[in-house]
């Protein structure tokens, strides 16, 4: 008898640790895999890329005479309008979060935070039509307005293109795409704040707004900070959306209300990369492989904001 009690926990002992060896072993697995596929679509990228960077002016095409004559410009717009749909959509979603994680009823902030999730599942292509199709036309007197009366502004210096089919409109949808994933991920961090700090602030006399302001944002920040990283990496190489929205050529220009708004790299490839040739091909591979770079410093920058504050908070 005791010698089958003794033998029981010895046999439980080596089922954890063969599911043990198995799941680290899938783990692991996975997690090569995925650096795998990456460092495949990077070798790709590299490979097939490398001739279009020395793509001659009639491979090119548009008056063009070497590919960094469109490489820049299209780097130009893809930073400028992402960062431009971060500007609107990032002061939005935290405070969406804040009010979902603070201030809403439980009855209210429930639907609310589902909604925002299901918008991030909502299809590119579905916001492109929308903002191609209601949304370019709603804004066409505000446009018109803008490009009458602030025209001083480089951002609608003009003229006013008349369609309403312009960068701003672009730059509005991506904020709508945007808002989502930087919502969700500030409302997470917002509700892992330590509730003795919160208690401690408010016992202390503090206001709702105190608390938020000296207990929440201090320990959230780094994490608000990659939502806000993780959202321009999402708005640098979104594609549908803005083929859809609007078309434009490579050029440096801050105006957003013409038709002579910056083109991004993703929408430049999705336009011509049906009709191109070999040679041509290749140099819209190599714009493929700036954006690539692009977006994984965007995300790496934002893996470290959260380390850095990982470690921060564990000191």
């Amino acid at each position: 008898m005791s010698t089958l009690t003794e033998t029981q926990p010895k046999r439980m002992r080596s089922r954890g640790q063969a599911g043990d060896r198995v799941f680290a072993g899938l783990a692991r697995g996975a997690g090569i895999l995925i650096l795998v596929v990456l460092a495949a679509v990077f070798v790709f990228l590299l490979v097939k890329g490398l001739p279009g960077f020395n793509a001659s002016a009639a491979t090119i095409g548009q008056g063009f005479t070497s590919f960094w004559d469109v490489g820049w410009p299209l780097l130009f717009g893809t930073i400028l309008i992402a960062v431009l749909a971060l500007i609107i959509s990032v002061p939005f979603s935290i405070a969406i979060a804040l009010f979902i994680a603070f201030y809403a009823p439980r009855r209210l902030a429930v639907p609310i935070g589902y909604i925002i999730d299901l918008l991030a599942a909502v299809p590119s292509i579905v916001f492109g039509l929308w903002g191609g199709q209601q949304l370019a036309n709603s804004l066409r007197p505000v446009y018109s307005w803008l490009g009458t009366h602030a025209s001083w502004f480089p951002l609608f210096k003009g003229p006013y293109a008349g369609t309403g089919r312009v960068g701003v409109t672009a730059v509005l949808v991506l904020a709508v795409m945007v808002l989502p994933i930087t919502t969700a991920i500030s409302r997470e961090v917002f509700a892992q704040t330590p509730k003795l700090t919160q208690e401690a602030a408010i016992g202390l006399g503090a206001t709702r707004w105190e608390v938020v302001k000296l207990s929440v944002f201090p320990h959230a920040k780094s994490g608000v900070i990659a939502g806000v990283m993780l959202g321009l990496g999402r708005a640098l190489g979104e594609t549908m959306a803005v083929v859809m929205v609007y078309s434009s050529s490579p050029r440096v220009t801050f105006n957003v209300i013409s038709n002579s708004s910056p083109q991004t790299i993703a929408s430049y490839i999705a336009n011509n990369f049906a009709e191109a040739n070999p040679d041509k091909r290749s140099m819209l591979i190599a714009a493929g492989l700036i954006l690539f770079a692009v977006t994984f410093v965007v995300n790496f920058a934002a893996r470290a904001a959260i380390l850095r504050g990982e470690r921060r908070m564990s000191r």
